[in-house]
């Protein structure tokens, strides 16, 4: 029966979405477009780390390089090729005409980010706690100083642009639903069982037969998959690239969310995501008009503190809402 339920309540919420990304798109401006196509892509982001850091209990910094790689890879698999031998004219002969439509390359994006994790996962998830935290930092730095010297392929720092616009808030959201629906299928199945056993008490899951190292880097792997999609969607969404977009800051803003949502619960992680991107765009015009820059990250800082010390398990903590399960 709870699985029926569930089924109901995902078709009932995937109709409410995609109603609500149609009226967005025929009657909304484009500013407002644009911010809900950010809060969307910023929500598959979260939920993707929560899979990885929220379940498992792992301390990732390494999501924006596995979102670099996904947008990177995405960006020149569809760049023009017209386009191409100007931007980038020492690109390699074997792919100079080579462009596939957004969808595969999407797709692609994705799986290369997902490849790499798991190439990175054997070596950095034997880690633990912060040395894990450091480890995946170090990640990050290397993908970007290896984007910044491949200037044939990446255009090292100057960046990719002149992308073409084809995210939409249809791709969008149709990825939000997807991340949701894999994320919560998980966690109430066997495994979801197993990577919070993981996360509340490792010796107590060995000893009950969940293979830690495995698990890890499944998290790790899905979360890196969802991560590279998100990078191909940012790409085509503001029709650039540049290896400083994907940033320790990025990394911490995103655990900043999940934190406050709480580890381990998707829909604090997605009204986390929601009300920051909404709170940020609302006090861009008061930092504006009275030269108070960098006073949403002041507030953002003290709501952190603050949830910390009164609920350091997050607004929702691991759970889901009663009448979700």
């Amino acid at each position: 029966m709870r699985t029926n339920k569930q089924t109901y309540i995902f078709i009932i919420l995937a109709i409410a979405i995609m109603l609500f990304a149609y009226i967005i798109d025929n009657y909304a401006d484009e500013h407002i477009l644009m911010i809900i196509n950010f809060i969307g892509i910023s929500i598959i982001l979260s939920v993707s780390l929560n899979i990885t850091n929220g379940f498992t209990g792992l301390f990732s910094l390494g999501h924006p390089a596995f979102m670099a790689i996904g947008g990177y890879v995405t960006a020149l698999l569809t760049f023009p090729i017209a386009k191409r031998a100007l931007f980038l004219p020492d690109f390699p002969q074997e792919l100079a005409t080579l462009q596939l439509p957004f969808a595969p390359a999407l797709l692609i994006g994705g799986v290369i980010s997902a490849l790499i994790a798991m190439i990175v996962g054997f070596s950095v998830l034997r880690l633990k706690g912060h040395y894990l935290a450091v480890a995946t930092m170090g990640f990050l730095i290397i993908v970007q100083v290896l984007i910044n010297s491949f200037d044939s392929i990446t255009r090292g720092p100057q960046g990719l642009n002149g992308l073409e616009e084809l995210t939409n808030i249809y791709w969008v959201f149709g990825w939000v639903l997807l991340v949701i629906y894999v994320a919560w299928k998980i966690k109430f199945s066997s495994l979801g069982r197993s990577m919070l056993a993981i996360r509340e008490d490792e010796i107590a899951a060995k000893s009950l037969g969940v293979n830690l190292f495995h698990t890890r880097n499944f998290a790790f792997i899905l979360g890196a998959f969802f991560a590279g999609i998100s990078g191909g969607l940012w790409a085509h969404l503001v029709t650039a690239l540049t290896p400083n977009t994907f940033s320790l800051i990025m990394s911490f803003n995103i655990i900043l969310i999940i934190v406050i949502g709480g580890t381990g619960s998707i829909t604090g992680s997605i009204i986390a995501t929601i009300f920051f991107a909404l709170f940020t765009e609302f006090l861009k015009p008061i930092e504006e008009s009275y030269s108070l820059f960098g006073a949403s990250q002041i507030i953002t800082a003290i709501i952190l503190i603050l949830i910390l010390i009164f609920r350091p398990t997050g607004l929702f903590g691991t759970k889901e809402p009663d009448f979700l399960k």
